[in-house]
């Protein structure tokens, strides 16, 4: 039997939103992270009880594995060596590349990383993508990046679809999904992860 906090069950932290792999409906967790988990309990014969991540930097989630406030992380999660030196991880089991999305009214058309040169760019606290805003920052492609509590990617689409920033990055199939109610909004191009 499975050594857990609690008898019989697997405490699982995911942060929401992270549409497909994290989502909210109707008031009950789901997600595509969450049903791989619930598969992963019904064969280990344990009970799966979610946890709802609220912090504002993403890396903060895997803190609760080391104070005992849950079991496992499950959270569209890309493996870093920084992470990978506090938490022990699966074998990756999804592959995907960070999205770039650009207003269409207000930016000109952009078919590679070369045509965001000057724009700023939005990136949620903790989220891989930060990385991928530094190394354009440092080639001097985007002029700065703005920071936005990860909770808070619908403050940085808005700002977005108000032109306040010029793009924002994040997982591809999550920005995807975020977007396909926001008709100015379009990703653009697609980055490689760290």
């Amino acid at each position: 039997m499975a050594l857990t906090l609690q008898p019989s069950s697997l405490i699982v932290a995911s942060a929401y939103p992270d549409p497909p792999f994290e989502v909210v409906t109707d008031g009950l967790p789901g997600g595509f992270d969450l049903e791989l988990m619930g598969a992963v309990c019904r064969e280990l014969k344990l009970t799966m009880r979610p946890v709802r991540y609220a912090g504002s930097d993403f890396n903060g989630i895997f803190d609760g594995l080391g104070d005992g406030t849950y079991d496992a992380v499950i959270s569209g999660t890309t493996i870093t060596p920084e992470r990978a030196e506090r938490v022990l991880f699966s074998k990756p089991y999804l592959v995907f590349n960070q999205g770039v999305v650009i207003n269409r009214e207000r930016t000109p058309p952009v078919a590679a990383v070369s045509d965001l040169r000057g724009l700023i760019a939005g990136i949620q606290h903790g989220n891989t993508s930060d990385f991928v805003a530094r190394r354009l920052k440092d080639e001097g492609i985007i002029a700065d990046i703005c920071y936005y509590a990860y909770n808070d990617i619908g403050s940085a689409l808005d700002d977005l679809e108000a032109g306040r920033i010029g793009l924002v990055i994040k997982l591809f199939p999550v920005i995807s999904w975020l977007v396909k109610d926001r008709p100015k909004l379009a990703v653009a191009l697609q980055v490689p992860d760290p």
